[in-house]
């Protein structure tokens, strides 16, 4: 089986700036978990031969405070225009059932707590970054340009082990509300990526 996604990222957690997680897995989240949505809009894609260009996967996770420590709960969320191929399709990269970035993170996962369509919105305005969940999530984050930094280029960090890739753009919330799968939290950062491709 082979399979190809290549699209934009963004993400939200609970963490206060900046997110200790994604420096290292191994880091403490700043509270006692850390509460995440990951979302992956593919702007191109196949899987088996599948196309799924075009549509959208969130996942909402709730984990330990060090992630390492596995027992991660998961759900996903696949756009409501994919039809049930592209669906299971998705759920299989997505789950890390066919390799592939998700597949690293798969043996972290304690729980799935359910996949469910819904509309997924997302818009990427400059540096500003908005996404809508029906009504489960709905966040905005902005990158973040240094002070000083006459460009406007926002802060970039890289060789980060991420599912999106290991150069991450660093982002902060301006709004985030999530209530998904039992899932509850306002986040208080995000980090967001122009680009993801995985092959496999």
């Amino acid at each position: 089986m082979s399979w190809n996604l290549s699209g934009s990222y963004v993400e939200t957690c609970s963490c206060e700036l900046m997110c200790p997680c994604n420096l290292s897995f191994d880091h403490g989240a700043t509270y006692d978990f850390c509460r995440v949505v990951l979302v992956f809009d593919i702007l191109e894609g196949a899987v088996d031969g599948t196309d799924v260009s075009g549509h959208t996967v969130a996942l909402v996770a709730d984990t330990p405070k060090v992630m390492t420590e596995g027992n991660w709960r998961v759900g996903v969320f696949v756009d409501d225009a994919a039809s049930d191929a592209q669906l299971d399709q998705l759920v299989r990269v997505f789950s890390g059932q066919v390799g592939g970035p998700m597949a690293g993170l798969a043996p972290l996962i304690g729980e799935m707590l359910g996949v469910e369509r819904a509309p997924i919105e997302v818009v990427d305005d400059g540096l500003r970054h908005t996404v809508r969940i029906g009504d489960a999530v709905d966040f905005e984050i902005q990158d973040i340009v240094p002070f000083g930094v006459e460009t406007g280029e926002p802060v970039r960090f890289s060789g980060m082990f991420h599912p999106a890739g290991s150069g991450l753009t660093m982002a902060e919330a301006k709004r985030s509300q999530i209530s998904a799968f039992g899932i509850e939290f306002e986040g208080k950062t995000g980090l967001s990526t122009s680009s993801f491709a995985w092959t496999a």
